[in-house]
């Protein structure tokens, strides 16, 4: 009963993990955990990814950590380091949904110019009908307000539509727009998930 999938990106289809570069510029565990949790928070990068600018970003946190400037400034500078691979096998996930006819578009909480860069790292992203990118329009997951911008553009029936996140947040701001909605933990149970929605290979699809 589902004509339309949507993937997240960041850990479903592209690896990203912050730690990576500041592994190098920060040896010791814990101070590097704190940095990542006061300084560069995740709060701090999804304003970013709502539309801030990362020199205002990057202003914001110097100014509560000054003698971190060369630290904070790296995490942007550093940014490629974050995303080192796709994981293929979600990716072949999607591409066979695409094959198969099955409407698939995408949901991100992404900044703009970073996904430029991942778009040109990594072409599959641009292989699906369309992507929702936050920080084009100013909205993040698991605000309400982005599924029903997404499902507008795309013309999504929320009720027939699959979202794919990592986030339980997120997938629980796709059910309360009343999307059907997927934790994503790997692969392999997402192929499990497509199959319980009728959308598993045909040679593979329960009976």
């Amino acid at each position: 009963m589902i004509d339309h999938v949507v993937f997240d990106i960041g850990r479903v289809l592209i690896h990203w993990d912050p730690e990576t570069p500041y592994r190098r510029l920060i040896a010791d565990d814990t101070a590097r955990a704190r940095f990542l949790a006061e300084v560069c928070s995740p709060a701090w990068n999804l304003e970013q990814d709502r539309g801030r600018g990362w020199p205002e970003g990057e202003a914001e946190a110097i100014l509560r950590h000054p003698d971190k400037a060369d630290l904070i400034r790296a995490y942007r500078r550093l940014w490629k380091e974050m995303v080192p691979h796709a994981h293929d096998d979600t990716v072949v996930l999607l591409r066979g949904l695409i094959a198969r006819g099955v409407d698939v578009t995408m949901l991100t909480n992404f900044a703009a110019d970073t996904f430029r860069e991942a778009t040109a790292l990594y072409g599959f992203l641009g292989e699906s009908r369309g992507v929702t990118v936050s920080g084009e329009i100013g909205l993040v997951k698991p605000d309400r307000r982005i599924y029903e911008h997404h499902a507008r553009r795309f013309d999504l029936t929320p009720e027939r539509t699959l979202f794919i996140d990592d986030s339980v947040a997120n997938v629980e701001g796709a059910k309360a727009a009343g999307w059907q909605a997927v934790h994503f933990t790997d692969a392999g149970q997402l192929a499990v998930d497509l199959a319980r929605f009728g959308l598993a290979e045909a040679e593979t699809r329960p009976a």
